[in-house]
């Protein structure tokens, strides 16, 4: 099986390099239009399968790159709530102390008011094995041999989440950042101990 991580298309927070994390943003005109010019130049692989996170921005990327098409709303891959540094970028944090502290520790720290790290990787993974289940019911229970493509329209965080736990090549959590409209293709590999293992064969 095929699996396709992509991040939704850019937003007026992400223009202007805020953290949006539940903040429920549309799209923005330009992130539409860059969605569609990536699109039209093949960027983008068809989909058997459509898993989406359930916030506007995503859905949006969907009904763009795959219109008409079912999909499934996954509740488990929103994006992290930023508490303290939600909707604020990094000039407006400049003399926070809290905001220092969090990047002295290279981000490990929990955001203030916000999730924590671990349990925002726990709940995306959570989610993967979630969506996983459904697709074996689906599709039969042995996925790696299913010639089928499965997609996912998700943020930034969900990709770096789930590739940190099952990605291949294995790298640390920022090592699967990707531009708004970006992404992995991946191969389903099994794992060992009944897991699943991710390998990367394309950035998109």
């Amino acid at each position: 099986m095929k699996i396709t991580m992509i991040r939704h298309g850019m937003t007026k927070g992400n223009e202007e390099k805020r953290y949006i994390g539940t903040t429920d943003e549309e799209l923005s005109p330009s992130g539409a239009r860059a969605l569609l010019d990536a699109k039209e130049a093949g960027r983008y692989p068809g989909a058997d399968l459509l898993y989406v996170s359930p916030m506007k921005r995503c859905v949006q990327t969907a009904g763009l790159l795959y219109p008409g098409m079912e999909f499934c709303r996954v509740g488990a891959w929103k994006e992290c709530s930023f508490g303290l540094f939600e909707g604020k970028n990094y000039l407006e944090l400049s003399g926070c102390g809290e905001y220092q502290d969090w990047i002295d520790s290279g981000g490990t720290l929990p955001f203030p008011g916000g999730e924590d790290r671990t349990h925002f990787k726990e709940r995306c993974v959570g989610g993967f094995f979630h969506v996983m289940g459904g697709a074996a019911a689906l599709c039969g229970h042995d996925l790696p041999q299913v010639q089928k493509s499965l997609v996912m329209i998700v943020h930034g965080g969900t990709i770096m989440a789930v590739l940190e736990a099952l990605g291949e090549p294995k790298g640390n959590y920022f090592d699967y950042q990707c531009a708004n409209g970006g992404g992995f293709e991946c191969v389903l590999r099994e794992g060992g101990n009944g897991g699943w293992r991710l390998k990367i064969v394309r950035n998109l």
